[in-house]
């Protein structure tokens, strides 16, 4: 597959001003803006990480430019949620999606491992869709928790935070230039672990409409917190009490804006 998407990147780079992917080298994998004559070996798709964030600095610093991004299909529901907070110009960027394979969907606990592409224009699918895996047994058995079992829980595990903001620094649909995580007005500076449960409750809050599954988060977390469990619970009450699905519709505009501020950070970054 790896070869395909290369061949498929070299052809639309004939087209395009550039296509962020995952670049690797002796130094390291790192995003990348590939551009005609680079070496296209040097693309990747492993280790996964988005992209989303990337092509949204790429595309308000040139403004002209027409992009392309390797997207999953996490990736493609990030960029649904960043155009709908006008991070991402859709009418700029075209997707070149891969699907997930079997294992990949059955890690992440993905319901939709193949990218839905067809709200972008011009975008090209690689490899054979699969079935959505099973979701996670915790979350699966959750309602049978009892309320205190599930309080020891999540006390346990959030216990074990060193505040080294890992799941908001890979997290695709993180773009707030003032970060409540950092205000000590929520947060108190210097205190290890952070304060129970408010730290992660307002991460939580802010991923009410955004969590696109992807499971970066959980894997960038050195102390291994099952964080997805926590934001599949959040978007699954999402979808069941407002039929809010995050990174179907790049038409639907999410529900709520979280506060005043939010609202007018992502005014000002309007295209």
């Amino acid at each position: 597959m790896i070869t395909e998407i290369r061949d498929k990147v070299a052809e639309q780079l004939e087209k395009l001003d550039g296509i962020v992917a995952l670049r690797s080298t002796e130094d390291g994998a790192a995003p990348y803006l590939f551009q005609q004559g680079d070496n296209l070996e040097e693309l990747v798709m492993n280790p996964r990480y988005p992209l989303s964030k990337t092509a949204s600095k790429l595309q308000k610093r040139f403004k002209d430019a027409k992009l392309g991004v390797v997207a999953r299909g996490c990736d493609v529901r990030a960029l649904v949620e960043m155009a709908k907070r006008n991070q991402i110009d859709p009418d700029r960027l075209v997707v070149i999606g891969v699907t997930c394979t079997s294992e990949e969907a059955e890690f992440c606990f993905c319901a939709e491992p193949a990218p839905n592409l067809d709200q972008w224009s011009g975008s090209t699918l690689i490899g054979e869709p699969v079935p959505g895996a099973p979701p996670n047994p915790i979350v699966a058995e959750y309602a049978q928790i009892p309320y205190a079992e599930r309080w020891a829980f999540w006390k346990a595990q959030f216990t074990k935070c060193h505040k080294c903001f890992g799941c908001r620094d890979i997290c695709p649909v993180c773009f707030c230039e003032a970060c409540a995580l950092e205000d000590p007005l929520w947060v108190e500076p210097g205190l290890l672990a952070p304060d129970f449960p408010m730290y992660h409750l307002i991460k939580a809050q802010h991923m009410t409409t955004r969590c696109v599954g992807c499971r970066q988060c959980e894997m960038a977390c050195p102390a291994d917190i099952p964080l997805t469990v926590l934001y599949d619970l959040v978007r699954q009450d999402v979808a069941e009490l407002i039929g809010y699905v995050p990174g179907a519709d790049i038409n639907e505009m999410p529900p709520f804006t979280l506060t005043l501020a939010d609202a007018a950070i992502e005014s000002d970054l309007v295209y």
